[in-house]
């Protein structure tokens, strides 16, 4: 898999990270390390160390400071991170200072799931509309918005911008979906429905499959020999 980089900020102390590449992989682990400080901070911890932090999101230590070495140095030897500092460096890398705004399209059980999570807010995302095309979905109320039309795209982005587009709809409307938001200008989209979709240079998909992560948990449940789950019945061949 092709290895993509996004480029640091500048702290605004000047740190050694000015300019340089954070890995793909050290991006997927920031909000890991985020959600772990933010545990830390509600617990009342106000310093914490590497080892304490990396044992948090199951990582080592060397790889912990390794990553955050690409936002500069934050850490104090003896002493180890200020637990709120780091958050608030970690928060502003991974662009959770600014206000998101999110366009959901498919409101189906998932989407309505995706509509009512309270979570977005807390974290920088702000769900602007609930687009679908089923005429039976139109005009319902979810989370306190109103489902419009999915032909009413184009007109949301018009109203104001839109910096990330959520798709939770079935396989087989999933390609026509992400072709109008990319036509309509929104090119971060998070694909929930299970299919690869095509997009054009510059744009960016994160693909949440969940069947797939059960399948993964599935094959290491049968590797530990679980006594759970009997073989399903096979046919025989003819």
């Amino acid at each position: 898999m092709e290895t993509r980089t996004l480029t640091a900020r500048t702290p605004a102390d000047g740190a050694q990270a000015a300019g340089r590449d954070i890995p793909e992989a050290t991006v997927a682990r920031l909000p890991e390390y985020l959600r772990a400080l933010t545990a830390l901070a509600e617990r009342g911890i106000g310093t914490c160390s590497s080892d304490e932090l990396a044992a948090a999101v199951n990582v080592n230590s060397a790889k912990l400071r390794k990553d955050l070495s690409y936002l500069g140095s934050y850490g104090t030897r003896g002493v180890g991170y200020d637990v709120d500092y780091l958050s608030y460096q970690i928060a502003r890398e991974i662009g959770l200072m600014q206000d998101w705004p999110v366009v959901i399209v498919g409101i189906g059980n998932l989407g309505h799931a995706l509509a009512n999570y309270a979570g977005f807010g807390s974290r920088g995302f702000r769900v602007v509309a609930l687009l679908d095309a089923a005429p039976e979905l139109v005009d319902e109320t979810v989370g306190g918005l109103v489902v419009r039309p999915f032909d009413d795209l184009e007109a949301v982005v018009a109203d104001g911008p839109v910096a990330i587009g959520v798709i939770a709809t079935p396989a087989g409307a999933a390609q026509e979906v992400v072709d109008r938001l990319v036509a309509a200008g929104i090119t971060s989209i998070l694909n929930f429905a299970p299919t690869t979709l095509a997009v054009p240079a510059g744009v960016s998909v994160r693909k949440v499959d969940l069947s797939i992560e059960l399948q993964i948990l599935a094959f290491h449940e049968q590797r530990k020999g679980s006594p759970v789950v009997q073989p399903l019945a096979r046919e025989a061949s003819a």
